[in-house]
């Protein structure tokens, strides 16, 4: 039987990330998209991290665009976008296209 701790996903920066580091946390894996009318998501999203991450809890952003094209942006630009909205950065990976 396949976990999420048997997978590997790039960062943002393109270095490949082990989920297998957060075993025994508690996930919260989460599509992310900047132009989505959901965008106020990142807010709860930066509100869990900062109320759980101490705690056991990992949020982890996948930025897709595979929905309406909402997240057309480089890496760079999404990287850029995450750190402008949130405080404390919470994991976000590479996007999915």
């Amino acid at each position: 039987m396949t976990s999420i701790y048997d997978f590997h996903a790039k960062t943002l920066d393109g270095k490949d990330f082990d989920l297998s580091s957060y075993k025994g946390e508690v996930l919260v894996i989460v599509n992310t998209a900047s132009k989505c009318g959901f965008t106020n998501q990142y807010e709860g999203l930066q509100e869990l991290h900062k109320k759980f991450n101490g705690r056991g809890l990992k949020v982890l952003g996948f930025p897709c665009n595979q929905f309406g094209s909402q997240e057309p942006g480089s890496e760079t630009e999404i990287g850029a976008f995450v750190r402008k909205t949130t405080v404390s950065n919470f994991k976000c990976l590479k996007k999915s296209t």
